[in-house]
């Protein structure tokens, strides 16, 4: 079987986390037709590129690129200079640099089109970096810190503004909306925060309006994440639990619970909306149903915690 991403098989879904592995799988079957090894250290984050031929792995010091699309198993290119864990990492959608954060305080810009790997842009913070999102119009990263502070950087003028939704609990997580309407973010305290969005056109700057706030979870909340559609908030939690929240009143529409998951890491929602994978400490990830709230895959082998993944299938750009 040819373990290539893209032999006619649309679906990508990797799985990394504290065993040194990062593991591809054929999301409808729950086989595992690829692993590979990382070697320096746990994978706290995953990203995919957006054309699909690469995956990147931020781990401890460095981000490491591997082929999707060979059975090189090595990574392909390493980008390094970075003192501590590199806690996420995404792209911009056109695949011309890549953000990541990390445990050195700093938020970073990565010229993918350049052959020199070193980072082009730092942004330091006063805190350990969480988590860091691109707001959908390319322009601004929002970057949460262990302090509680959410940073904007507008990354056109470099200028930055500063928000604490609560003092003294870590920012776990945040997401914007597809649509560019909504922002939440979750802490440590599994309190989660609604913002609505305006502005962030034509060279404005974002403005957040304060919507709602409310407990999502009684333990450390760990990710937020809005559905493709807009219409569906997933938050995921060291209580055990994703829960599914309806953007429209924050209604619960579902919680999802497995009696061994342990502590939710990692989620992230299929194109159409209508399924959600999660990572968990129990060395699992499940695909479930988002309305149901079913488990209709199991993805079983890592040896140690699962704490990232990344998934795209076909309605996903």
């Amino acid at each position: 079987m040819s373990t290539s991403s893209a032999s006619g098989d649309p679906v990508i879904l990797a799985t990394a986390g504290y065993d040194h592995t990062i593991r591809f799988w054929q999301a409808r079957s729950g086989i595992c037709h690829r692993t590979v090894q990382h070697p320096d250290s746990q994978v706290n984050a995953l990203d995919i590129t957006p054309d699909k031929q690469l995956i990147a792995a931020a781990g401890y010091q460095r981000i490491r690129m591997y082929d999707l699309n060979s059975n090189n198993p090595n990574a392909v290119i390493n980008y390094d200079g970075v003192s501590k864990n590199v806690t996420a990492v995404g792209f911009h959608q056109e695949g011309k640099w890549m953000y990541t954060g990390g445990e050195d305080n700093s938020a970073r810009i990565w010229d993918l089109r350049s052959r020199n790997l070193q980072c082009q842009r730092i942004f330091q913070v006063n805190a350990p970096v969480n988590c860091v999102c691109l707001h959908p119009n390319q322009g601004e990263l929002f970057v949460g810190d262990q302090s509680g502070a959410i940073h904007i950087w507008d990354l056109k003028t470099d200028h930055n503004e500063q928000l604490i939704p609560e003092s003294d609990a870590a920012i776990q997580s945040i997401s914007i909306d597809p649509m560019g309407t909504l922002m939440a973010a979750v802490n440590n305290k599994g309190n989660c925060y609604i913002w609505s969005l305006t502005g962030g056109r034509g060279g404005d700057s974002t403005q957040l309006i304060p919507k709602s706030t409310f407990s999502a979870h009684k333990r450390y909340a760990l990710k937020c994440l809005f559905s493709p559609d807009s219409t569906l908030l997933a938050t995921t939690s060291a209580d055990r639990t994703c829960k599914i929240w309806r953007t429209a009143d924050l209604s619960l529409m579902t919680e999802l619970k497995e009696n061994t998951q342990r502590w939710v890491w990692d989620c992230a929602f299929s194109g159409d909306s209508q399924y959600i994978i999660t990572a968990s400490f129990d060395n699992m990830a499940r695909l479930w149903s988002v309305d149901k709230g079913e488990v209709k895959r199991e993805y079983s082998g890592h040896q140690k915690a699962v704490v990232c993944l990344a998934f795209r299938d076909e309605l996903v750009s």
